[in-house]
């Protein structure tokens, strides 16, 4: 009797940090693409008039226009660390498994402490 294909509960499953990285790393790279328009369109609106600036940066000031803003300086601040470390592991520089857990462990700190640092400045 042939065997049947194991069923794999994927909510069940904990994956390895670099796993967890490289989702991430998938994840704010859509949130970019997706975004795009919308900040190429704000770049448009202020730099087409002083009025448009003007209403541009008044739109800039609500707490949650920051707070998208905030999340989308995340994704491209994690999307960039993320992407210098895949292509140091490309370069054989990052090699074995504890290399790989630490550059994750690298990716995410540096990655929320830069959100954190640039945040704060642009808050």
């Amino acid at each position: 009797m042939p065997t049947r294909p194991k069923h794999l509960n994927l909510l069940l499953i904990q994956l390895p940090l670099p796993g967890f990285v490289s989702i991430l790393h998938r994840v704010s790279g859509a949130l970019l693409f997706i975004a795009l328009p919308l900040l190429l369109w704000l770049l448009q609106q202020s730099l087409r008039s002083i009025e448009t600036f003007t209403r541009a940066s008044e739109w800039l000031q609500y707490g949650l226009v920051k707070l998208a803003l905030l999340g989308l300086l995340w994704g491209f601040l994690h999307h960039l660390c993320a992407g210098i470390r895949y292509l140091l592991i490309d370069a054989h520089l990052i090699s074995g498994l504890a290399q790989a857990r630490a550059s994750s462990w690298l990716v995410l700190i540096g990655s929320l402490s830069l959100t954190l640092i640039f945040g704060v400045m642009l808050w």
